[in-house]
């Protein structure tokens, strides 16, 4: 059985038992035991006897459709706790005509518990509207995350290798030009970051050329 390893962050290749050709089409199985149909690209590393295979799946999802199912989520979560907040609020106005004459409670009168529990009731209920509308704030603060995601381009992604190529050599050239003085360092460890971001960019083209070159 061919199973999901998890390689570098973002990134989850295929652990197989055998040997598989690049282009064809295997099926991975996740650990809730969900299969996909996957499609071999490069072998990458072998582990305990066995191999570990770069894939993307067949039907096309990766991670930017992933973000997109998240924010779709996401919006109806935020909805439905909008319409929940607005069934508790709508609730929350039991007795309203009574309660808006002001109407002290009476200690010891026979109404005097039925008083007290409806405005403890309505409490509660504008309570819970108002917990509702913070669920749907959160759900909408992460739609903002998910969807600045949905158009990344990460290693779990062939893109990546275009990218990263360009990305190096736009960072190698900053670096340069910081460096002969062509661009002005803004304090004492500007050439240091500029190098730094040479280096990080680098690596992860290093991991993209293993996985999809």
């Amino acid at each position: 059985m061919n199973t999901y390893k998890k390689f570098c962050p973002n990134v989850y290749v295929a652990l197989c038992e055998e040997k598989h050709e690049k282009g064809e089409e295997i099926i991975v199985t996740t650990r809730r035991g969900k299969e996909n149909e996957c499609i071999v690209h490069n072998l990458v590393g072998e582990m305990g006897g066995k191999f570990l295979y770069s894939i993307t799946r067949s039907d096309g999802f990766n991670s930017q459709e992933r973000a997109k199912n998240k924010v779709e989520k996401l919006e109806t979560w935020a909805s439905n706790a909008d319409k929940r907040s607005a069934e508790w609020h709508e609730k929350s106005n039991e007795g309203r005509d009574f309660l808006r004459l002001a109407e002290p409670i009476k200690v010891g009168h026979h109404s005097e518990k039925r008083h007290r529990a409806l405005i403890e009731r309505n409490w509660n209920r504008i309570g819970n509207a108002v917990a509702e509308s913070k669920k749907a704030e959160d759900y909408r603060s992460r739609t903002e995350y998910w969807e600045k995601m949905a158009d990344k381009i990460d290693l779990s992604m062939p893109e990546s290798l275009e990218l990263f190529k360009f990305k190096v050599e736009q960072a190698k050239d900053y670096h340069s030009k910081m460096k002969s003085g062509e661009i002005e360092r803004a304090h004492s460890y500007s050439l240091t970051y500029a190098k730094k971001e040479v280096n990080q960019l680098q690596k992860k083209l290093e991991i993209a050329i293993l996985l999809w070159a």
